[in-house]
C-alpha cells in the first residue's frame, strides 16, 4: 500500500504472504522475495513447515490454528519496533486466510495506509485454484466457496449460503469440511444440496493438494459424506453440467449454447451471432416473456426467479434495455 509524500517515514513492515498450495515449486517470486526481506516469520505451524528451508537467520514465531489474532498482535508489536514481518498463509492470505484479522487489529491500533507501518499483501494461489488445477477444469464457470467452519459463523448462516448456491446451481468450493470436533457439517451440507442437485451430480475430494500426502477421489453428490474429508481437505461439487471423463471434472463453459464444432470447424447455431448475447440472453429474454402475455407468477415459476423481478422487468420498456447494449468479443 502506497504511502502519500505528506505521510510519515515508514519504519516496520508486515506482509501478509500467501504460499499457495505449500509446495516451493508453485511459490511466487514475490512471496519468496517478501519472506527473504522478513525479520521475523510469523504463522501456524503447519505453515512454517512449508517454508522452513527458507528461514535460515530469521526470528520464527509459531502459532496455533485458532491463535489468528496473536498472531496479528505479535506482528503488530515487531513492526511497531521497526522490524519487518511476514505472516504466512496457505493459499491466499485474503481468502480464509490472515489478511482479515491482521487488518482487524491493526484498524483497532489506530493504524491507517498513512500511518508509519506499511502493509503489504501478497497474493498466493488458493485451495479451490490448487485443487481444481489437479482434478481437471470444474470452475470454468460460475461458482464460489464456502466455509463449514462454525467457530466464527453461526451454522443458519451458513445454511442459507449452502441454500441459495445449491438452488442456483454454483459450482461449489466448500473450505473447512471436518475436523476431529466438527464431522457433522459436511454431511449437513450434503442434506442440502440434496434438495436441489441430482445425487449423481460429480464431486471432487481433495487433499493435502501438492504435498507429500496428497490424495484426490472422484464421488458423487449421494455418496460425498462417506468419502475421506478432514481440515486438509477441499470439495468441489459440481453443477448441473458438470461431467467425468478419462478422471477429469469438466464444467462447460457453454460455448455448445452458441457454436456447433465438427470436423475441426466452428459454426454459429441457428438464431445466434458471434460477439453478440445469446438469442436467451438478456434482451432476448426480456422480449420474449413480454410478448409472452403470460404473468408474472407463471413466469416465475418456470425461470425460478421473485415475481417481483419478473414483473419490473415486464414493465420496463424494451428499447431502454437495449439502449445499452455493446458487442463482445
Amino acid at each position: 500500500m502506497n504511502a502519500s509524500p505528506d505521510s510519515p517515514q515508514k519504519t516496520g513492515k508486515i506482509m501478509l504472504v500467501g504460499l499457495g498450495p505449500g509446495s516451493l515449486g508453485h511459490l511466487t517470486a514475490r512471496a519468496r522475495e517478501a519472506i527473504a526481506e522478513a525479520d521475523t516469520v510469523i504463522g501456524y505451524a503447519t505453515y512454517i513447515r512449508l517454508v522452513a528451508d527458507l528461514l535460515a537467520g530469521k526470528e520464527v514465531v509459531r502459532k496455533s490454528m485458532t491463535e489468528e489474532l496473536d498472531r496479528a498482535i505479535e506482528a503488530l508489536e515487531r513492526a511497531r519496533q521497526g522490524r519487518k514481518v511476514a505472516i504466512v498463509s496457505s493459499g491466499d492470505a485474503g481468502v480464509y486466510g490472515m489478511a482479515g484479522p491482521t487488518f482487524e487489529v491493526l484498524f483497532q491500533a489506530g493504524w491507517t495506509p498513512e500511518s508509519a507501518i506499511e502493509v503489504e499483501i501478497v497474493p498466493g494461489a488458493s485451495a479451490l485454484n490448487t485443487c481444481a488445477a489437479l482434478v481437471g477444469a470444474p470452475l470454468t464457470h460460475d461458482f464460489c466457496a464456502i466455509s463449514l467452519s462454525d467457530l466464527l459463523t453461526p451454522w443458519p448462516s451458513i445454511a442459507r449460503r449452502l441454500d441459495a448456491v445449491a438452488y442456483a446451481d454454483f459450482v461449489v468450493a466448500l473450505y473447512n469440511p471436518k475436523s476431529g470436533r466438527r464431522t457433522r457439517q459436511i454431511a449437513e451440507a450434503q442434506r442440502i444440496f440434496l434438495r436441489h442437485r441430482d445425487a449423481q451430480t460429480p464431486v471432487a475430494i481433495v487433499k493435502s493438494a501438492y504435498r507429500p500426502k496428497q490424495r484426490i477421489e472422484f464421488t458423487t453428490l449421494e455418496k460425498m459424506s462417506e468419502a475421506d474429508i478432514g481440515m486438509l481437505t477441499t470439495v468441489l461439487i459440481g453443477n448441473s453440467n458438470t461431467f467425468v471423463r478419462h478422471g477429469l471434472m469438466i464444467t462447460p463453459r457453454g460455448y455448445s449454447n452458441k457454436y456447433e464444432v465438427a470436423d475441426g470447424e466452428r459454426a454459429t447455431r441457428d438464431g445466434e451471432q458471434a460477439g453478440h448475447s445469446l438469442s436467451t440472453g438478456l434482451n432476448g429474454w426480456i422480449e420474449s416473456i413480454q410478448q409472452s402475455g403470460r404473468s408474472a407468477a407463471e413466469l416465475a415459476q418456470e425461470y425460478r426467479l421473485p415475481a417481483a423481478y419478473i414483473q419490473s422487468v415486464l414493465d420496463t420498456p424494451l428499447a431502454e434495455e437495449m439502449a445499452g447494449e455493446e458487442s463482445e468479443a
